[in-house]
């Protein structure tokens, strides 16, 4: 600005002065660039803002006169105990409106045995979001998802003194609730809509149904329990196990817990190899033999009763 122009090539490194016309070429050298007054720079790059919130602004009085005459037709009290979110849009923005809110607890059931890296990376500003406002999470995977590397990039980027994590072998569909107030569950198989629920008893029995869940999950720090002693069987092939047992096929199996059928198919496959079966009939009568399909059948079978 002080010398008046400057050679074209010194503006490789920031092409953006080009691009939003704050300088121009010397019309007697074009290897010379002369820099705009800043009042006319100014001016040329608020027209476009100054033309975008204009449109808003007419964007609003529309909207305003075409719905404020419905108010006096509409009920005084609207049911807002039940909101169905259509759209993933709409779904992020509310649990993003709600991690916002909340200032206790944040309760969370996640099925599956992992989660997309996008939608982690939202999780992630959602739960910095609820722990900077002082509210505490606990959230409940299944079992495979302890080998999760999203997973695992998720826990170690949030701090264990405000999240509490379990796994379990079989869940619920996704559940999420905020301080006891507003819980947030799937309408669509496709998780494309949900329900937003408000209703006071409606939240107090799903909060119901997550400690339950809660209590018979096993802490993510601590090992799962092993299968039949000598048994080279992984938690995850146990509980294959035991749902082949009680006449599951493979894709319902992997449905269950969480994984695909050829990671499920896997597993079986495996389960053949160690027991030296020769079919699956043959596996099943071997599984329920050895004892691996009734070996640490869970968190509640393990734990003493009250008092005992």
């Amino acid at each position: 600005m002080r010398a008046g122009r400057i050679p074209r090539t010194a503006l490789a490194s920031v092409p953006c002065l080009i691009d939003m016309a704050v300088v121009h070429p010397d019309p007697r050298d074009d290897t010379w660039m002369r820099p705009v007054h800043p009042s006319a720079a100014l001016a040329h790059l608020l027209q476009p803002l100054t033309r975008e919130l204009d449109e808003r602004v007419q964007l609003a009085a529309t909207l305003s006169r075409s719905l404020a005459p419905l108010a006096g037709v509409a009920s005084a009290d609207p049911d807002l105990a039940i909101t169905v979110l259509e759209g993933r849009p709409a779904i992020e923005t509310a649990l993003h409106e709600a991690s916002a809110s909340a200032t206790e607890q944040v309760l969370t059931a996640q099925p599956g045995s992992n989660r997309p890296l996008r939608g982690m990376q939202r999780a992630i500003a959602n739960a910095r979001t609820a722990i900077g406002h002082g509210a505490r999470l606990r959230h409940i995977y299944q079992h495979p998802a302890r080998y999760s590397t999203n997973v695992r990039d998720y826990l170690a980027q949030i701090s264990p003194d405000h999240l509490q994590v379990r796994t379990t072998e079989q869940t619920v569909e996704r559940l999420i609730i905020f301080d006891r107030d507003v819980a947030f569950i799937p309408a669509t198989p496709d998780r494309a809509m949900a329900l937003q629920l408000r209703h006071p008893a409606l939240v107090a029995y799903l909060v119901q149904v997550y400690e339950v869940l809660w209590a018979q999950a096993v802490p993510f720090a601590q090992q799962l329990p092993s299968a039949a002693p000598g048994t080279p069987v992984t938690a995850v092939q146990q509980s294959i196990a035991r749902l082949l047992v009680e006449g599951d096929v493979d894709d319902v199996v992997a449905r269950k817990l969480g994984i695909s059928v050829r990671t499920c198919r896997s597993h079986i496959s495996k389960l053949t190899q160690t027991l030296g079966a020769h079919s699956r009939t043959h596996l099943g009568a071997l599984l329920v033999r050895s004892g691996i399909a009734d070996a640490g059948s869970g968190a509640a079978a393990r734990r003493p009763a009250p008092g005992a």
